[in-house]
Formats: C-alpha cells, structure tokens, sequence
C-alpha cells in the first residue's frame, strides 16, 4: 500500500516551515525542522475542543499554539531552554494594554541607542562570529541589546517581555549573513554593513508585525516544560490525543539554527554547552555528542528486529565511519523506544497518537522509520499501529514525510 502510494506524492510546500511563515506566530523564528500547522490543524480538527493535547517533543511549539487556537488544552515537552522560553512566549494571550508598554519600551530602548554606540556593549562568544555580522552591524545590534535590556531586563528572566526579545532574535537573523537555501543554514560568502539606523528601524518593523500577530486571544490555553521525552515521569495529567514530530534520524543538528538565539539571549555561553544538551537530545550530532557515540551501548536492551536488521547493514557497509553511523541510529531508535515506554504514564486509556516522522539513508541503507517506530509501539503494547505517506521530502525518490499512528489500549 505505501510503495504504490510513494509514487503519487510530491513535495508539498504547504506541508513545511514555508507555508508557516505567513501563519502569525508560527512564523515569528524560522527553524528548518518545524513542521507544518496545517497538518496539525487537520489532524486536531477531527476531535473536540476539551480533549487535552500533548506534544512531547516542542521544537518552535507547533502543536500547542496550533491546539491553544483551536480552543484545545495542550502541553508540549523540551529540554531545550530556549525553546521552552519561546513556545511559552507564543502560547500566551496579550492584552491591548500589555502590547502598548512593549511597544513603548521598544522606542525607550532604541532612543537610547546613538549613546550606547560609544560604549563597549556585551556581545556574545559565538564561534566564528565575524562569519554572522560585520563588525559595524554587530556593534548596532549589541547596542540595541544593552538598551533593550536596561529597558525589559534580561530576555529569559519575565516571560513577559518576551514580545520585545522574539523581534530582536529574528533582527539578528535578518542582519547576518546565514542563509535558508537548503535543508539546513548555509552562510553567504560575504557579511553586509548594516548602518545603526537601519538595524533600529528594522527592529521596529519586525516588533510591528510580532505584536500584530499577537493581539488574537488564544481560545485554549498551551504551555512548555521542561521534561526530557525519554523518561515521562508521572504528572497528575493525562493526555488523550498526542501529536508530534520528533527529530528525525538523520543527523541534523537543530541546535546548529538555534545557536545564534541561544547565545544572543544568554541561554548558551560556551561552545560546550550546545555539545552537552545535543547529547540529550533525541538524534543530537552536534560536538560531543558524536564523540560520545563511540563508548555508548544499548545496554542490553531488547529492541525490534527490524532495527538491528538495518544497523547490521549501515555497519557493515563500507561508508566513511559506517560503525559510527550504524551506533547513532541504533542510539536514536533505542532513545525513543524509551521515550515509547514511558509515554503511558500521561496517557488516557484510548489515547490516539501522531508522529510525523522521516526515514532517511545511510550509505545506501534505508532507515524505515515508520516500520521501527511500529514495531516498538507493538513490543510495548500499542494498538492499531499504521503509517501513512504524507509527502516527498526532497528530490531523493527515497525521503518521505510519515504519519505513524498508534492506540494506547483502554
């Protein structure tokens, strides 16, 4: 059934991150992985407005916000403290009033910005930095930072100031040199001198278009916590319909995109830091989190035949560091069988679940996630298990975009 539905499906652009960005909120920050609001507004709009939602893998908080506007309660999990920060941010209702003192503070901030230029203003260690600003706009962009913060205080400490520091995180994007040509960030090859006016102004407009988005009372309400989705502790709430879009196992980094908010905002200081919460993450590759795949083991574990079936393959293939890719897969599939046993302590019985999932290859070796994911929701005791293609995800024949569906019993 799904190979001869492979055949007929394209690449749909109105499933991706690119049909988002005219979406209000959803497309205040660009994030390559964010997946599509329509595919969660169709999937929610088959149940009713007081059943309780549950995504416990957040990213830019897609399916709470997509569940809060619906009029749904929703709880999303992330480990990731600026995720968690944003998803909070969009997943709250604002008053005409509250806008109106964001909007004044902003023009506090940058009328104090031609005298911040003549200081040393703090400007985050990134990496490489000079690669994302010339030195001119780095200088404006770290003025209007000291300015926001002497008028709001530091970004992570009141999520209510959160308006002012979303438009500044996407006017650190507008002004670098990255680039979204592809899957993931690319750079151009040169940095542009952005005048001090320009950088101001165009915070205004960004902060415009953010507040515009945000005077819509949300008819539910959402919200983001800290939990790590491998061990889903008991929590007094229970979900009935789950849908989400975990990491897929193709080794993109997503705290790679998220890295220039991170250290702009204070979340990161040091490079290490990226490397230590990427290693917590499901299908974390960035810095030592590779490095520590060559001394970690599934610990015994008993895990779906199918699974070690294609880790046996990538393995034994004569790819660059094909032992080192066949561990991460198998550490990726293990992370979320872990993540699949621990899902029912905050599950009603009969609860439906969604995951948005990609497959993807390893030195010709195809990685079927849809057929793994089942397979562990089998072995712990999931019902009703399907997957269905939703779209192509790239020129490869061999990329699709999967729902996998399951039923916890009940």
């Amino acid at each position: 059934m799904l190979e001869v539905t492979r055949h007929s499906v394209k690449q749909r652009s109105d499933l991706t991150f690119k049909h988002n960005k005219s979406l209000g909120r959803h497309g205040w920050l660009r994030l390559t992985p964010a997946y599509s609001v329509k595919l969660v507004k169709e999937i929610i709009a088959r149940f009713p407005p007081n059943i309780a939602i549950l995504d416990p893998f957040s990213g830019t908080a897609t399916t709470t916000l997509t569940a809060a506007e619906h009029g749904n309660s929703a709880l999303s999990f992330d480990i990731n403290p600026f995720l968690i920060w944003l998803g909070n941010v969009k997943c709250r209702s604002y008053s005409s009033d509250h806008l109106a003192l964001v909007q004044d503070g902003a023009q506090q901030a940058i009328a104090r910005v031609p005298a911040l230029m003549k200081k040393d203003n703090w400007t985050p260690r990134l990496f490489n930095i000079e690669r994302w600003w010339s030195a001119d706009t780095l200088q404006a962009l770290a003025a209007l930072r000291t300015g926001l913060v002497e008028v709001f205080g530091e970004p992570a400490k009141d999520r209510a100031t959160g308006l002012a520091w979303v438009a500044f995180c996407r006017l650190v994007i507008e002004t670098s040199a990255a680039a979204f040509n592809h899957v993931s960030m690319s750079f151009s090859s040169e940095t542009i001198d952005h005048e001090v006016e320009h950088v101001t102004d165009l915070y205004l407009v960004i902060l415009d278009a953010v507040l515009a988005s945000s005077g819509t009372q949300l008819r539910g309400q959402g919200a983001v916590v800290a939990v790590d989705a491998r061990a889903i502790p008991e929590m007094g709430r229970r979900f009935n319909l789950v849908v989400t879009s975990p990491p897929y196992p193709n080794r993109i980094s997503y705290i790679r995109e998220l890295r220039p908010y991170m250290y702009w905002m204070k979340f990161l200081e040091e490079a290490r830091e990226a490397g230590e919460m990427d290693w917590k993450a499901i299908g974390g590759t960035w810095g030592i989190a590779t490095s520590r795949l060559n001394e970690w083991g599934p610990n015994g574990k008993v895990l779906p035949e199918v699974l070690t079936d294609a880790v046996g393959r990538i393995a034994k293939s004569d790819g660059k560091n094909a032992q080192l890719m066949a561990t991460y897969v198998l550490k990726y599939f293990y992370d979320m069988h872990l993540h699949l046993s621990s899902l029912p302590n905050v599950l009603e019985p009969g609860a439906e679940l969604h995951y948005i999932v990609g497959n993807s290859s390893f030195f010709g070796n195809m990685v079927d996630t849809p057929a793994i994911l089942t397979a562990s929701l089998l072995m712990l005791g999931y019902e009703n298990t399907d997957s269905m293609v939703i779209r192509k995800r790239n020129c490869n024949k061999a990329l699709f975009e999967y729902d996998v569906t399951a039923r916890w019993p009940g």
